[in-house]
């Protein structure tokens, strides 16, 4: 599995397994399978409801933890700094770890709130890296700058038809890597049959 280097130096692999819209009772399930053909990313969130299916999961596969990079994210709800902290302290329970690999901000929603509580439990060691997810080139400026620990990471949708070539070379002025949510375009456009991607155009 290739990897890359984050800007603190951690190292995350390149492809990852999304629990997005999978169910809590069927994410075990579908973690574990994912692990057993060799991904070893796995990417949750707190408003998706499975980070216990996911923990779950990396507990009973028998594979060395440090092997495993779990990513998830504080959702809105638990913005401003006690929310923050304490609701990073549930994600590591339901995920029956020590650490999270890349805890990132959900949204957009008065993020600034919460970035203290989150670069706080960045330095106990609880998050080995932070980012954000969905912050568009105005709106990422504007955190980036306001934060004493540069984002690692900002996941946005990118893929074949909306490559993000602008934002991207605003990231990577911050030595910020984008992390790409619907790869596959969640299957609009034609993605499958489209006959560029194909090879018979």
């Amino acid at each position: 599995m290739n990897k890359v280097i984050l800007n603190n130096g951690v190292e995350m692999p390149q492809m990852g397994y999304g629990v997005y819209q999978v169910s809590p009772a069927e994410c075990e399930h579908c973690v574990s399978d994912a692990l057993k053909v060799g991904y070893r990313m796995i990417d949750t969130a707190q408003a998706y409801h499975n980070e216990e299916g996911v923990g779950n999961a990396v507990q009973k596969s028998g594979i060395d933890r440090k092997e495993i990079f779990l990513v998830s994210k504080v959702w809105i709800s638990n913005y401003g700094y006690e929310k923050a902290k304490a609701s990073i302290d549930e994600s590591l329970r339901k995920l029956q770890t020590d650490y999270i690999d890349l805890m990132l901000l959900h949204q957009l929603l008065r993020p600034l709130r919460c970035i203290p509580g989150v670069e706080e439990a960045y330095k106990e060691g609880k998050l080995r890296a932070i980012g954000v997810s969905n912050f568009y080139p105005d709106h990422f400026i504007d955190i980036a700058s306001n934060m004493e620990i540069v984002p690692a990471v900002n996941q946005v949708e990118t893929h074949v038809f909306d490559q993000q070539i602008e934002a991207q070379k605003i990231m990577e002025e911050f030595g910020t890597h984008i992390m790409s949510w619907a790869p596959f375009a969640e299957g609009r456009n034609s993605f499958f049959t489209n006959p560029l991607l194909a090879g018979i155009g």
